[in-house]
């Protein structure tokens, strides 16, 4: 009798320490998740304020500066409902914009242009690099919260389930292409 209660004792005891490992390791992908998008929130409002800025620079021709303008301006005063589509929308000025290598050369040779192309260029390449970290990061806290033992024990507690960001983020190829920046 005293073997078989210590046997259940322990087994008591590891099945807790998994659950308490799992718990953890859940806690950790969360704790990823908002990193992932702190980052990403970061990425996406330097490259609005990059192509806000080359929009009122004066080196665009007026309709180009127009169409960067307000597609950077929706983006950086979207709400959270609707950032997904307004940065999807600068993307797609950006790529109406910068889509042949013609736009990008007039932009280079304006004073300050060499950087400021450098500029959105790196702004441009870094936003799918964020946002495919934290889409990783939520399909990883996905899967774990698939788990039965973490619904049976509702081991995430009261975390909002995980969402992707899903955009348009394809940048110009102009852009996209520059190597060494």
């Amino acid at each position: 009798m005293t073997v078989t209660l210590i046997w259940i004792v322990v087994a008591l005891v590891a099945i807790g320490l998994y659950l308490s490992w799992t718990a953890g390791r859940l806690d950790r992908l969360h704790t990823r998740i908002d990193a992932a998008r702190a980052a990403l929130d970061a990425q996406l409002l330097r490259r609005a304020s990059v192509t806000q800025e080359l929009a009122t620079s004066g080196v665009l021709d007026p309709a180009a500066s127009i169409v960067l303008y307000q597609a950077a301006h929706a983006a950086r005063q979207a709400e959270e409902d609707h950032r997904e589509v307004t940065e999807s929308e600068l993307s797609q000025a950006l790529r109406a914009v910068f889509g042949e290598q013609a736009q990008v050369d007039v932009v280079r040779e304006a004073p300050g242009g060499e950087e400021a192309a450098d500029e959105l260029a790196a702004a441009v390449r870094r936003v799918p690099m964020a946002r495919r970290f934290h889409n990783d990061a939520v399909r990883a806290a996905r899967a774990l919260r698939g788990h039965r033992k973490v619904r049976w024990f509702r081991l995430a507690g009261h975390a909002p389930f995980p969402l992707a960001f899903e955009m348009d983020d394809e940048p110009p190829v102009a852009l996209a292409d520059r190597p060494g920046t």
